[in-house]
């Protein structure tokens, strides 16, 4: 999803939990926006159906660009 908000574009990847390895193709992914874009920060919002998910945000690195990212 891409928002304009203020004359600024903020990218936001949504992705329903189905493991790890498809969580680091959809952050791999988001990085590939933010480079078509000319971005170096986007977000992604996971939705984990798992009983005993971890939920939280954090910040990481993926392909020279920042990624926050919220598990719920």
């Amino acid at each position: 999803m891409v928002v304009d908000y203020l004359g600024e574009q903020f990218i936001v990847e949504m992705k329903i939990w189905h493991g790890n390895e498809y969580n680091e193709r959809g952050e791999r992914q988001l990085a590939e926006y933010l480079d078509y874009f000319h971005l170096e920060k986007g977000y992604m919002l996971s939705f984990n159906f798992n009983q005993k998910k971890e939920i939280g945000v954090k910040e990481l690195r993926v392909e020279g660009k920042t990624i926050i990212e919220a598990v719920v």
